[in-house]
């Protein structure tokens, strides 16, 4: 059985770590505030200092951070990914991140002797808890093919969509969707309250009907709770909108209604809420 690092073992990271080690696995893992890996540290994951610390002991390494500067950090930094012994070995960035970046990764890989794959994720924090996340993967299949029964410790659906970078691609389609259901669903709760709505019956009407989503099921209720603990950051939703609408830009085309979420997501964090979670668009119009 394969050794693990894992690099970021935030929100969805410590998640997943758990579940590799409830499979068996041996896990290193490093995370830049040490503290947040303590009940790791408890459950049997080892410590390492260092991005390249964890490479040196492990055969899969595997990162979820929060933006492409952090992972440009870990990967390339002083004593990152690639300054450790990473020959034979698989690297795997998991943060939603830019296709570019993806590329860039593998080709260095491939210059030390290395694979590699991007593989960002949906699901959120529930996801990851139930290990239910959907993984999205881009990269060489033969590479992807050792790695799918790890993937799947914590996954309830893998899928290579092609090479390197394809999974950032997928993920800025996912999170495209994602934007729509979060404006919609929060444009629904404003209406509905207006109107003079019992909101819980509503969203038990409208939740079994063709306006059925993700988002509806999950978030709404957190909303009526005031609870806008972050399974998704708003401040890395804005990120992801704003590079789907960076790529989207390269390749001529136009997405308004995403430049329209990602404007309304700036001014969320704007107005200082970015460390909650995309329920938290509801603050723009109500006062909780």
């Amino acid at each position: 059985m394969e050794t693990i690092g894992f690099i970021g073992t935030g929100v969805m990271g410590a998640s997943i770590v758990k579940h590799l080690l409830k499979a068996g696995y041996s896990v290193n893992v490093y995370n830049r505030t040490k503290s947040k890996t303590d009940e790791l540290l408890k459950e049997g994951a080892i410590w390492q200092d260092t991005p390249k610390d964890v490479t040196n002991k492990s055969d899969v390494i595997f990162s979820m951070v929060g933006y492409p500067k952090d992972v440009e950090e870990i990967y390339y930094g002083e004593n990152g990914v690639f300054s450790g012994k990473v020959d034979g070995k698989i690297v795997i960035d998991m943060t939603t991140s830019t296709p570019s970046l993806a590329k860039k990764i593998e080709e260095t890989a491939l210059e030390l002797g290395a694979e590699s794959l991007d593989a960002p994720v949906s699901g959120g924090d529930l996801g990851a808890k139930n290990g239910t996340l959907t993984t999205m993967v881009g990269g060489k299949k033969e590479v992807y093919d050792k790695v799918e029964p790890i993937l799947n410790v914590f996954s309830s659906k893998v899928n290579l969509q092609g090479k390197a970078g394809s999974g950032q691609h997928t993920k800025m389609a996912n999170q495209i969707m994602i934007a729509g259901t979060m404006t919609g669903m929060t444009e629904l709760l404003v209406y509905a309250k207006s109107a003079g709505l019992d909101l819980a019956k509503v969203l038990d009407t409208v939740g079994g009907g063709s306006a059925a989503n993700w988002s509806l099921a999950n978030y709404a209720p957190r909303i009526l709770k005031e609870d806008f603990t972050p399974g998704f950051f708003a401040k890395h939703f804005l990120k992801d909108l704003n590079i789907a609408l960076e790529e989207a830009e390269k390749m001529s085309i136009e997405l308004p209604a995403t430049k329209e979420a990602r404007n309304l997501y700036q001014a969320l964090v704007d107005q200082g809420f970015e460390n909650d979670g995309t329920q938290a668009l509801i603050k723009l119009w109500w006062d909780i």
